[in-house]
């Protein structure tokens, strides 16, 4: 044995859920060489032998292989940090003060970015052009909301983008108005974002790359060691491979490239050579293996597909972004060229198609190891919920979302009624079902913090303790299974058994991609959990992070 081993002891070591824990791990080389008894009597072998080992005494700390985050933005998390900070304001004339202040403070900018504001600060989430005016009346504003489906603009970026009264609504998308008929400010999922982002300057590359870096440093405070990027565009991929050529990524990352119903046909051959970019390169920490559908929007804009309609009935049944046979065909095309398929849908009638189109993929491809994931599955229907693990689905669930908290009452509820809302979220039943459940945060729209995900995960009441007894109890998950869901569910996601060094589990052979928090999560009152420290966070091996 190599001085390159570490023996972390007097700790309590979680190897998996239903799995007995042990007191200490032993790391040679970047991964894991023993457990318990037999890393003690490895070290000491080593020790005798006249080899180095270091030696860390856990001191009661609680081990666990590293959480991933199956579902996440993280060039848009970072990018946050470099706008306005609207996140935590409180109301609408907090927003606009914050805007103003960021502006004043910086003239040299054409355009202003930031994200992301609270949508429910506003009676439907309807805000209006002329706040942002007071702010800012001279250049572009342009500011996405906490679902990322929907931006609020200023008036100067209307007129950037051409939009008055008269501009119909564009395919996939829709631009509200006031009352008088003038656009009001608020642009609806991709076809009316894509109005203002086609006009709006491309961030500068260094400031892309900086963003990445941001994001590391907040997932590994945060014991994230593998993160899937749900949202992909072109130039994201050179910002990768720009970042990974000047040793720039700071944790392990997959990309799923963002696939549009307007021009897919031309897209694929690019996600494929795209995807040979990434593999040339080579590089340990970037897979490029995945493709994103986006099935419908969010509950919120009444953009997510429903088999129901919508209590208002505003919308109706929402938004089917690949109607008719469109999202099958695509499915069936891109799996066809070996590409695991990353799936966003919301409402009922988008976790069927998104089933649907699953099966299609399986009957015109044959059988092979896919994986395929549906991303937040927030309503699904009774006869469906089977069918996750009939069909060896994934569902990538985001906990954090499974509480009554303001976005929930405000905006949802109202939305889909009381029977429906009550169904929302089913961690507990999918797990039961079979399905190989992971988590995910889809940071920045919702904190990526684990430990905030886990907390309501296992509880299903709000930070204040509401509902008593919990939100539908019967969806509360055990600890255990809970944090299987952000490590080893996650590392199923991404393939990671099929790797030299597999990670996502403490076992021996393993890269050692471990945390260390100050307590044991299982024994805490759920909503403790966030403030549980993570003294370490380990990459291969290596301490990337360590509290200061």
């Amino acid at each position: 044995m190599n001085s390159r081993a570490q023996l972390l002891h007097s700790g309590t070591v979680f190897t998996g859920a239903g799995s007995p824990d042990v007191d200490a791990v032993l790391l040679v080389d970047g991964r894991i060489a023993g457990l318990g008894a037999e890393a003690h009597r490895l070290a000491e072998a080593a020790t005798d032998a006249g080899s180095e080992v270091l030696r860390t005494d856990l001191g009661g700390a609680f081990v666990s292989a590293s959480f991933g985050d199956g579902h996440a933005h993280p060039l848009f998390g970072g990018l946050e940090e470099a706008g306005p900070r609207v996140r935590a304001c409180g109301s609408v004339e907090e927003i606009v003060a914050e805007v103003k202040r960021f502006a004043e403070e910086h003239p040299e900018l054409e355009w202003i970015f930031g994200a992301s504001y609270d949508g429910s600060l506003a009676p439907e989430g309807l805000f209006d052009a002329r706040w942002l005016d007071e702010a800012v009346p001279d250049r572009p504003v342009v500011l996405r909301a906490w679902d990322y489906h929907t931006v609020w603009v200023n008036s100067a970026a209307l007129a950037a983008a051409g939009i008055t009264r008269d501009t119909p609504d564009p395919e996939l998308g829709e631009i509200t108005h006031r009352a008088d008929g003038e656009p009001l400010g608020i642009l609806r999922e991709w076809g009316a974002v894509d109005l203002i982002m086609d006009v709006a300057p491309t961030r500068p590359q260094e400031e892309r790359l900086r963003a990445l870096e941001a994001a590391g440093e907040y997932y590994l405070a945060r014991g994230v060691t593998w993160v899937q990027d749900a949202w992909v565009e072109p130039g994201d991929v050179d910002t990768y491979l720009e970042a990974a050529a000047a040793d720039r990524l700071p944790l392990r990352f997959n990309l799923a490239q963002y696939a549009d119903p307007r021009k897919f046909a031309a897209q694929l051959p690019r996600f494929v050579a795209d995807r040979q970019r990434v593999q040339a390169a080579k590089h340990p920490r970037l897979t490029a293996n995945t493709i994103k559908f986006f099935a419908d929007g969010v509950v919120e804009n009444e953009t997510g597909a429903l088999l129901e309609p919508y209590c208002s009935a505003r919308h109706k049944h929402g938004m089917s972004v690949w109607p008719g046979d469109m999202l099958k065909n695509a499915v069936v095309a891109a799996d066809a060229e070996g590409f695991q398929i990353h799936v966003h849908a919301i409402g009922d009638a988008a976790v069927r198609q998104a089933l649907d189109a699953f099966e299609a993929a399986i009957a015109a491809n044959g059988p092979r190891d896919r994986r395929p994931v549906i991303a937040h599955a927030q309503l699904i229907d009774e006869a469906d919920l089977g069918r996750f693990a009939q069909l060896g689905v994934i569902p990538c669930m985001q906990p954090l979302w499974a509480q009554q908290d303001a976005l929930m009452t405000v905006l949802t509820v109202p939305r889909l009624g009381e029977e429906r809302s009550d169904r929302q979220y089913q961690l507990n039943s999918l797990q039961g079902s079979g399905a190989a459940l992971s988590f995910g945060s889809d940071w920045p729209v919702s904190s990526g913090d684990p430990r905030d995900g886990l907390a309501i995960a296992m509880s299903r009441t709000t930070t204040e303790g509401l509902p008593a007894g919990g939100w539908t109890p019967q969806e509360i998950v055990d600890p255990e299974l809970a944090l299987a869901a952000y490590t080893s569910g996650v590392a199923h996601q991404a393939f990671a058994d099929s790797l030299d060094a597999p990670w996502g589990a403490i076992s021996e052979g393993h890269a050692a991609d471990l945390i260390v928090l100050a307590r044991d999560p299982r024994e805490q009152a759920p909503h403790d959990l966030p403030a549980n420290p993570i003294l370490a966070t380990y990459l291969g091996g290596a301490v990337v992070h360590r509290q200061g």
